[in-house]
């Protein structure tokens, strides 16, 4: 009787085990970006949430398709990152463009942005928030904008990496910056 007992307590907490090492693998760390429920709609009109981008590794700019100052220098930065990545590792990278000005940039405009700038490929997204959504997620980021004009706006220049489960491992700021540290790094955690 005492080894049927001990039999089915040592089953109930290596069960108990196995399914808190589940729970913890689903799960999102407090850091994670993932944490964010705000709903944004893609250069292809889908509504997504930033969570529907786990699992990859994802490099991330905020600009807006009417800038003629940083932006453009911005996505040279991120188009000259991708070109550095191996090819066989790009199905595992999200390249994500969030639109700091809502009200221009719908997601015809990012779509047709995207093509102009050769930034079609499927590991290339283009998000479009709300005013308060892209608020909320720059403060995450610690990216500052205001708008200065009508179309035009002052803002940060920083490009962020994160790992698979949307935690923030490094930033590259400034424009047209070395940036072998950004890519040894996004390198290093695709092969993790």
């Amino acid at each position: 009787m005492k080894k049927t007992i001990l039999f089915f307590v040592a089953i109930t907490l290596f069960g108990c085990k196995k399914t808190t090492t589940e729970t913890k693998n689903n799960s999102i760390s407090q850091e994670s970006i993932y944490n964010l429920t705000s709903k944004w709609k893609t250069q292809d009109n889908k509504t997504i949430e930033l969570k529907d981008l786990k699992g990859k590794v994802t490099v991330m700019v905020m600009i807006y398709t009417s800038c003629k100052a940083a932006c453009p220098r911005l996505v040279a930065d991120m188009r000259d990152i991708e070109s550095k990545m191996p090819k066989d590792k790009l199905s595992d990278l999200n390249f994500v463009l969030v639109s700091i000005d809502p009200e221009v940039d719908t997601p015809e405009r990012l779509k047709a942005f995207a093509k102009a700038n050769y930034m079609d490929a499927p590991h290339w997204t283009f998000l479009q928030g709300t005013k308060s959504t892209v608020q909320e997620f720059a403060n995450v980021l610690a990216v500052k904008y205001k708008q200065i004009a009508p179309m035009d706006f002052s803002h940060s220049n920083i490009i962020s990496v994160f790992n698979r489960d949307g935690e923030l491992i490094h930033q590259q700021e400034g424009l047209g910056v070395n940036n072998k540290e950004t890519v040894d790094k996004i390198i290093e955690t695709v092969n993790n």
